[in-house]
């Protein structure tokens, strides 16, 4: 079991499972919501995440029909995405996990759209989009 939570602690989370394909993702939008040069995100089962909310602060921002960013309205912390087309899986940021993460970022994605400021680790696989094992 993982635990979590906003930077605030407005949002806290439980998550009952795995987190599967972590990834660092340099898109420009993930850049954006970030703040930083990518953001590092893993799927996790829908059923296995148990959020806390009790200020009534998670938001979302529609990102494109159908992808949400969830996100803590009071410290802006970025905490999950939704697809309408796989509404059983979400996509965590990793950050807002507390405890131990046993996972391991399998790849870079999205690495032509990178600040051109920014150094790759060269030991892991890099993709011009989403890693093959997503497709």
């Amino acid at each position: 079991m993982y635990t979590g939570s906003c930077l605030c602690g407005s949002i806290q989370f439980e998550l009952n499972g795995a987190i599967s394909d972590p990834i660092y993702c340099h898109c420009s939008r993930c850049r954006k919501s970030s703040g930083s040069a990518y953001a590092t995100n893993g799927f996790v089962n829908a059923s296995e995440l148990n959020v806390t909310d009790i200020k009534n602060v998670l938001k979302y921002y529609e990102s494109s029909e159908g992808k949400r960013k969830y996100f803590c309205s009071t410290c802006g912390s970025p905490i999950y995405s939704s697809n309408s087309e796989k509404p059983d899986k979400l996509r965590i940021r990793l950050g807002v996990i507390d405890s131990d993460i046993i996972e391991r970022p399998i790849s870079h994605n999205f690495i032509t759209s990178k600040g051109n400021w920014e150094e790759l680790d060269a030991t892991l696989p890099m993709y011009e989009k989403h890693e093959p094992s997503r497709q």
